[in-house]
């Protein structure tokens, strides 16, 4: 049986040049795939070949940290510190239907070690649970404004592909949505377990610098540009 895929927007860098990289980027809790959508123009990505953004819309249901209010999100979220229960099933169902989006672009000519998997708040949860948890090696990981959840299983569930691959962590430090110190304990655990983790903060709340921009940008080069070509 095969997955769904999820409704999305996707944008060409280069429009009429085949896209040979791919980004699928992952939005907020109560956003949808439109949010991050116009970061795309304000990237500097020279040096970077032909690059397919791919935005997926999560599905919406019911939030009870909301009272219940259905909203689009990757999973419940029962509450706001690192200590509250977790939707391990709504985790797991979103990093399928991610992981059929990531299979629609290598279909589509991209291998996995041409894309790169991004989120940020609990779209950053979903791209390092899910980026983890791969068979095949991606380019990068970007981690914005979010924590690894199920972390206490991320060591015996993770996969070998990905246990190099670069992860941009990004962080507000007067964020009061996600507080700075959980993306501090992430990244904690992340390097614990020998992952290569870059390590940003910048001083806004639970939202996007202009120089995380250019930061991303930068990482995007890294990773995507001529140099990281095999």
């Amino acid at each position: 049986m095969t997955t769904a895929l999820l409704p999305r927007v996707e944008i060409e860098s280069q429009p009429g040049t085949p896209a040979t990289a791919a980004i699928i980027w992952l939005h907020g809790l109560g956003a949808d795939g439109n949010d991050f959508a116009g970061l795309v123009p304000e990237l500097d990505l020279d040096g970077c070949p032909p690059i397919r953004f791919v935005f997926p819309h999560a599905p919406s249901i019911p939030v009870t940290i909301n009272g219940g209010y259905t909203m689009p999100a990757w999973y419940d979220i029962l509450g706001l510190n690192g200590t509250a229960a977790q939707d391990a099933a709504g985790i797991q169902q979103s990093e399928q239907a991610i992981k059929a989006l990531i299979a629609h672009e290598v279909a589509r000519g991209i291998p996995t070690e041409r894309i790169v998997l991004a989120g940020f708040s609990q779209g950053c949860a979903m791209a390092l649970h899910t980026g983890l948890r791969l068979p095949h090696k991606l380019a990068g990981i970007i981690a914005l404004s979010g924590y690894l959840p199920l972390a206490d299983r991320a060591g015996s569930e993770r996969l070998e592909a990905n246990a190099h691959t670069p992860i941009f962590m990004a962080h507000g430090t007067q964020d009061p949505v996600v507080v700075v110190t959980r993306g501090e304990e992430s990244r904690d655990a992340l390097a614990a377990l020998g992952h290569p983790v870059q390590w940003h903060t910048y001083p806004m709340q639970h939202a996007v610098h202009p120089r995380e921009i250019a930061d991303i940008s930068a990482f995007l080069q890294q990773v995507l540009g001529a140099s990281a070509r095999g």
